[in-house]
């Protein structure tokens, strides 16, 4: 991408985009923006193969229809003479949203997402599960609807666990553990306005340190986590760690975003959906372990006398940070806390 002047020239204007959405004092403005984002996400997800094609004609029908629901709405509220977050009346207010929710990819308005996710390249599909999200997670906080937004939640942290189960394809794997994640982000948002962007902050990073992994091995499947690193048992326990992290393990960072949503919705009261939220990401860490256990405790073949590197020195230098981060954080964090 960036020896690319055409896709780096997108890649600002993508970026452009959500901040358009973000620092906008108007509805109007803000679809505006997302939909400058959206035209500027379209030539980026384009790897001249006949599946990246498919999923940037998916992602644009979607995006367009939701952008048009977006709009329609807000004519609505602007030619009623309604504030579209206090005054407007309620099937106004859920429409926004649920545009909102369909442009985010939240069950149960995810159909398009999985799909679009197995058509992209590791970085592109780490774009749409992280800075994708910001712009529509901005403009739900303006028109959170509290009895729509549980039945949101729990659905999204139900398909999301429930949907990866079945999952061989790495891409399609994380697709449904970040509709998972984006329950637990307006869960976040709904106890407490601002703690989802540190949730959100926490996912990106793990995303982040899981996808560079995968984009240097070109893993795509379940089965070549065997095959790639039977060289070095380091570069194993790195991948499985962060996984785990992701799933939110307790000894590991990705577990401190959820023990704060999870201390937030405990002390406003809302113990059901609090125990249905860590149910159903049990499940999700039940399919990372079960990868986990694959690799560590089956007999495949391994060839222990080899010392022989797949990565080059950077690239390991770089995992090697990155692991330590998500593996210890929580340790870390705790071991400040302690002495301050």
């Amino acid at each position: 991408m960036f020896t690319n002047s055409a896709k780096m020239m997108f890649c600002f204007i993508l970026m452009a985009g959500t901040m358009i959405t973000v620092s906008s004092n108007s509805w109007l403005g803000a679809w505006m923006g997302l939909e400058i984002n959206l035209l500027s996400f379209i030539p980026l997800m384009n790897d001249n193969n006949l599946m990246s094609t498919e999923a940037s004609l998916k992602y644009f029908l979607t995006q367009a229809m939701a952008s048009a629901v977006l709009l329609f709405a807000i004519m609505l509220s602007y030619l009623n003479n309604w504030s579209a977050t206090q005054d407007s009346p309620v099937y106004s207010n859920l429409i926004i949203t649920s545009a909102l929710l369909l442009k985010s990819g939240a069950a149960p308005f995810h159909f398009w997402f999985p799909n679009v996710m197995e058509g992209l390249s590791w970085m592109t599909a780490l774009t749409l599960m992280t800075w994708q999200k910001i712009a529509p997670l901005m403009l739900i906080s303006y028109t959170m609807q509290n009895n729509f937004m549980v039945l949101i939640i729990v659905s999204s942290t139900i398909i999301g666990s429930l949907g990866g189960l079945n999952q061989t394809s790495l891409r399609k794997l994380m697709a449904f553990s970040s509709i998972n994640h984006l329950g637990w982000m307006l869960a976040a948002m709904r106890a407490a306005e601002s703690m989802w962007l540190l949730y959100f902050s926490f996912y990106t990073f793990l995303s982040f340190s899981l996808t560079f992994m995968f984009d240097s091995f070109k893993m795509y499947h379940i089965n070549q986590l065997f095959n790639t690193f039977f060289n070095s048992k380091s570069l194993k326990f790195m991948l499985f760690l962060n996984l785990l992290s992701l799933g939110g393990l307790p000894p590991f960072i990705g577990f401190l975003p959820k023990w704060l949503v999870i201390q937030l919705l405990v002390s406003k009261g809302q113990y059901v959906l609090m125990t249905v939220m860590t149910v159903m990401t049990l499940i999700t860490l039940f399919f990372y372990l079960r990868m986990c256990f694959s690799a560590f405790m089956l007999n495949y073949y391994e060839v222990n006398w080899s010392t022989q590197m797949t990565a080059n020195d950077l690239s390991f230098k770089s995992m090697m940070g990155l692991s330590f981060i998500s593996s210890f954080g929580l340790t870390l964090v705790s071991l400040i806390h302690s002495f301050m």
